[in-house]
């Protein structure tokens, strides 16, 4: 497991969104226009990892990657020992 701090996760985050709209094509005035995001405030993000959760939101789903969005903080604690034992079998 590799530890990070914060600020180390939102700046690869940034990066990985960064490729993932590039790879789709979308230039940041785009993203911008589709969003409704300010081009500054998403040119910010890829390159420091700095930006609300709003704007976060609003990017990711101009981009179609709503689902992403929507699974975040998603996996379940197990309430249970048979539980995690169900799990761990998978």
């Amino acid at each position: 497991m590799i530890l990070e701090t914060p600020c180390e996760m939102a700046e690869n985050a940034a990066k990985r969104f960064r490729k993932l709209r590039t790879a789709k094509g979308v230039t940041l005035k785009d993203l911008s226009v589709r969003s409704g995001v300010p081009y500054s405030t998403i040119r910010r993000f890829e390159s420091r990892g700095e930006i609300s959760f709003l704007s976060l939101v609003k990017i990711a789903s101009a981009l179609g990657e709503d689902q992403e969005i929507t699974c975040l903080f998603e996996r379940t604690v197990p309430q249970t020992i048979e539980e995690v034992i169900r799990e761990n079998r998978r």
